[in-house]
C-alpha cells in the first residue's frame, strides 16, 4: 500500500520527490508467501501457469481467492503478474496476428501508420482500437480471442465487474529503441504541468481506475525487448511527479527487470508501476503485443450531455462578455471548465492522434484558444463539428 502520509502535501512537486525513499521501496523482495498460488517468482514478479490454475477459476471460492491474490499483488506487492499460457491454444493468436498484419499493411498504405504516445511514427507499427477492428474483420476470431477466462478474471480482480476493454496492437521491429521509464494512463498521459495540477489524493486514485496488460503474439526472449518493469515502484505515491526526473529514470534503468514471454502469455501491471518497452536487439523478431487498457466502469458521468451544443450556444455570449468586461478571465475559465469537455479521451486515435504531445487538443482547450484568437462563431462551430467527427468510433 502506498504511504499515504506522502499525500498530506496537497500537491506533489518534482523537486520534493525523494530518490532515497524510492530506492528503499524498490529494495523490497517478493516472497513466496506474498503469492502463495503462483507457480514461481521470477525476478521479483509472480508467475502463474494457467494450465494448472484455470480450473481454480471455475470454482467460486477458488476464483475469489485467486483474484484477491492478484489484486493484492497489483496494489501493494510487486505491482505486476505474468499469466503463462493465458491462451492455452494459440491458434486464435495466430488468426488474430494474420488479421492484424493485414490491417497494419493497409493502414501504412493509407496514412503511413499510426502515431504513438511514446515513440515516433515509423519506429514501430501501431493499431489503434484493435479490439473493434478485429471484430469488424472477423467476429468469430474476436469472440474466440476474448473468450478468455483468466484475462476476464484479472480485469475483474482489479476493476470489479462492468469493466471496459480497449486494445491497441504494437509491433516493435528489429533495432527498435527502448522507451524511457514512465507511468501510464490516466496521469501518465499528462504533461508534467498537467499532472501536477491534480491534488495528491487523485494521484493515489488514478491507478485503480485502469489496468494495463499485454498479450504476447510471438515468443519474446529478453533480447527482443519485452516490457521493462520495476517491481514495487507503484508504491511511491509521488511517482507521477517523479518519473520524468533523470535520477528516477537512471534508478529505473539500474534496477528494472525483464521477463521472457511465450506466445499466448499475458503480462498485467498496475499503471503506476514504472515501466518501459525494451529495445529489440534481435535481427529477426518483430515483437508483437496486443496492449490491453481496461477501465473501471466508474469512470463515467451519470448523465449524457451534448457539450458541443452547449459550447456553440454560449460561445457568442462568451465573446461579448469577455470583450465588454462583464466576465473576468478567471470567470471565463471557470465557465469553460464547467461547460466544455476538458478531457481528450476516449477518442478515435486514427483520426485524432496525439500530435505535439501525449494527447489531442481538448474541447475546453479549443474554446479558450478560440477566444484568444478572436475566432468568429461560424468558424468555431465548424471546428467543433470537425472535432466531434474525429472522435467518433
Amino acid at each position: 500500500m502506498q504511504d499515504h502520509t506522502q499525500l498530506d502535501t496537497g500537491y506533489f512537486q518534482p523537486d520534493a520527490c525523494d530518490i532515497g525513499a524510492f530506492r528503499e521501496i524498490i529494495r523490497r523482495r517478493t516472497e513466496a508467501s506474498d503469492a502463495p498460488t503462483a507457480t514461481q517468482v521470477q525476478k521479483n514478479v509472480p508467475v502463474y501457469d494457467m494450465r494448472s490454475l484455470e480450473p481454480l477459476l471455475q470454482q467460486p471460492d477458488g476464483r475469489k481467492r485467486l483474484m484477491s491474490e492478484w489484486a493484492r499483488i497489483l496494489l501493494r506487492g510487486a505491482g505486476a503478474v505474468v499469466l503463462q499460457n493465458a491462451f492455452q491454444q494459440t491458434e486464435v493468436i495466430d488468426r488474430a496476428t494474420d488479421i492484424y498484419e493485414k490491417i497494419i499493411a493497409a493502414e501504412r498504405l493509407e496514412n503511413g501508420g499510426g502515431a504513438d504516445h511514446f515513440a515516433a511514427s515509423g519506429a514501430n507499427d501501431r493499431i489503434w482500437n484493435s479490439l473493434q477492428k478485429l471484430c469488424e474483420k472477423s467476429p468469430e476470431t474476436c469472440l474466440s480471442y476474448f473468450a478468455n477466462v483468466p484475462i476476464a478474471a484479472i480485469c475483474e480482480a482489479w476493476l470489479g465487474p462492468g469493466f471496459q476493454m480497449t486494445a491497441q496492437v504494437n509491433v516493435v521491429h528489429p533495432g527498435g529503441a527502448a522507451q524511457e521509464a514512465h507511468r501510464d494512463y490516466h496521469l501518465g498521459f499528462q504533461t508534467t504541468e498537467q499532472s501536477l495540477s491534480y491534488p495528491a489524493h487523485v494521484h493515489a486514485l488514478s491507478p485503480v481506475l485502469t489496468l494495463q496488460g499485454a498479450i504476447a503474439h510471438c515468443d519474446m526472449p529478453v533480447e527482443s525487448g519485452p516490457t521493462k518493469l520495476l517491481p514495487h515502484s507503484q508504491l511511491y505515491a509521488a511517482g507521477y511527479a517523479a518519473f520524468r526526473r533523470p535520477d528516477f529514470r537512471a534508478c529505473f534503468e539500474e534496477n528494472c527487470v525483464q521477463l521472457p514471454l511465450r506466445k499466448g502469455d499475458a503480462l498485467f501491471f498496475n499503471p503506476a508501476l514504472f515501466h518501459a518497452a525494451g529495445a529489440n536487439e534481435t535481427e529477426d523478431i518483430h515483437r508483437m503485443a496486443n496492449l490491453l487498457q481496461i477501465s473501471s466502469a466508474f469512470g463515467r458521468a451519470m448523465e449524457t450531455v451534448d457539450r458541443s451544443a452547449l459550447c456553440k450556444r454560449v460561445y457568442p455570449a462568451a465573446v461579448a462578455m469577455q470583450a465588454d468586461g462583464r466576465l473576468a478571465p478567471s470567470q471565463i475559465s471557470a465557465a469553460i471548465a464547467c461547460l466544455a469537455e476538458g478531457y481528450p479521451f476516449p477518442t478515435n486515435l486514427d483520426r485524432d492522434p496525439p500530435s505535439g504531445g501525449l494527447a489531442p487538443e481538448t474541447q475546453a482547450g479549443f474554446f479558450a484558444r478560440a477566444l484568444r484568437e478572436g475566432m468568429d462563431a461560424p468558424t468555431f462551430s465548424r471546428h467543433l463539428d470537425q472535432m466531434d467527427t474525429k472522435r467518433r468510433a
